[in-house]
């Protein structure tokens, strides 16, 4: 398939015709022009992978460079992104090309993982993907988030909010982003680049709402939270105010941060509801709301992951109890990574926090399947509840638990932001 349709990297001077074989294929009304001058911020050009029919680009895909946060650390991780066929070139193989081309250059890299948004769920998983993530969306309307008060022992001083242009406010945002990243698998680090594709906020981006607005908490020792949000203007046939606030992104350090925020939010004067984009599933805010029911929480699949490198993968992860177990791991997608890997830490409390993982000849314990081992390896899907759904078995009788235990990790994992 890659003779018929062989994969390169592209150009600069292909740029728009990868990003019109994207709208296209994703069926976007944005502006061309406006989607590649948005794109290119954080593009890598040495990182695409794009299908050629002669000289036509008809399918697309790439990776981003991220040092991703992992239980215990951070990751090289390959994030891969902008994965496009055009409808006529659908079904002849061309995307597992591309996949295949994207795992390979990043294991040339010495980057263990790969992780990437699933535009649909169900494409991911026979590439040995696994949703390792999940985040929640809410709508709460107006009189509907009354904030119980804070009673834990020992909680740090009142945080002042104010607001701040948000291309003024980065340098906070940053601080307050790399601290929380550091605790919260799943979170890439961020450079210039990214901050400025996060405040990015043009007139096609934003449609009806707002410009983009930003509050930050702080005390006198500096920043200790963030909001980034905007509103869309409306009002009912009664002269009612109906105006809907949305959080594109809230992070803090502390709970005092959080219920400051959280608490001018959804108390704004003449704000019918306040809706979220993305918050991870042990979001603060639904312990500090009086009634829980009232954020009206969907759930959703975030962050897919697919460990490039078992070894690597496994050893530079934390684990939260003692692990010794044998695992075989069914890879037909990258071979390497098959067969029966013995893996050895002590729990995060222990001596020594460093894991090893290497190949063995001694019977399996636990058998997985990439996808299945994926989806565990951020600490936030638990492999008991992969086992009662037949996609993991277990061998020698207490291993499974013992291995689920040690994988598991607070906090929830979750990745504030759609690459």
């Amino acid at each position: 398939m890659t003779d018929t349709f062989p994969i390169r990297d592209i150009k600069p001077e292909q740029a728009p015709e990868f990003f019109a074989v994207i709208g296209e294929a994703f069926n976007s009304s944005t502006p061309l022009d406006a989607a590649v001058q948005s794109e290119l911020v954080t593009f890598e050009f040495g990182r695409s992978a794009a299908a050629f029919d002669g000289d036509k680009i008809v399918a697309t895909s790439a990776a981003l460079t991220f040092a991703l946060s992992v239980p215990g650390g951070t990751v090289a991780t390959a994030g891969v992104t902008d994965v496009a066929v055009l409808p006529a070139y659908r079904r002849r193989g061309i995307m597992s090309s591309m996949m295949g081309h994207l795992l390979a250059d990043a294991a040339a890299r010495g980057e263990p993982l790969a992780a990437l948004f699933a535009s649909e769920a169900g494409i991911y998983q026979r590439f040995g993907y696994g949703c390792a993530s999940q985040s929640m969306r809410y709508e709460i309307r107006r009189g509907e988030g009354a904030l119980i008060g804070l009673t834990a022992p020992g909680l740090p001083g009142p945080a002042r909010i104010t607001i701040v242009p948000p291309d003024q406010a980065v340098d906070d945002m940053a601080a307050v982003y790399a601290a929380a990243a550091a605790t919260r698998p799943g979170a890439p680090a961020r450079d210039e680049r990214w901050w400025r594709t996060r405040i990015h906020d043009t007139a096609e981006q934003r449609g009806a709402a707002s410009a983009l607005r930003c509050l930050i908490a702080a005390d006198a020792s500096g920043p200790r939270g963030y909001a980034l949000y905007s509103t869309v203007e409306s009002w009912d046939r009664y002269g009612l105010a109906a105006n809907e606030l949305t959080v594109r992104e809230l992070i803090t350090v502390d709970p005092v941060a959080a219920a400051a925020l959280w608490g001018d939010l959804l108390s704004r004067d003449l704000v019918g509801q306040v809706s979220t984009r993305s918050r991870p599933v042990d979001d603060p805010l639904l312990q500090l709301l009086a009634d829980r029911r009232r954020a009206r929480a969907v759930v959703n699949d975030n962050l897919w992951v697919r460990l490039v490198d078992v070894s690597g993968a496994l050893a530079q992860r934390s684990y939260a109890r003692d692990v010794d177990v044998v695992i075989e791991i069914a890879d037909p997608v990258l071979p390497a990574n098959a067969g029966r890997w013995r893996l050895t830490a002590a729990g995060a409390d222990g001596a020594s926090a460093t894991a090893s993982c290497e190949r063995t000849s001694a019977g399996a314990d636990v058998a997985v399947t990439a996808a299945a081992l994926g989806a565990a390896y951020l600490g936030g899907t638990r492999l008991g509840a992969l086992a009662a759904a037949g996609q993991v078995a277990e061998l020698r009788p207490g291993a499974l638990a013992q291995l689920s235990a040690a994988m598991s990790w607070d906090s929830a994992p979750w990745c504030p932001m759609v690459f």
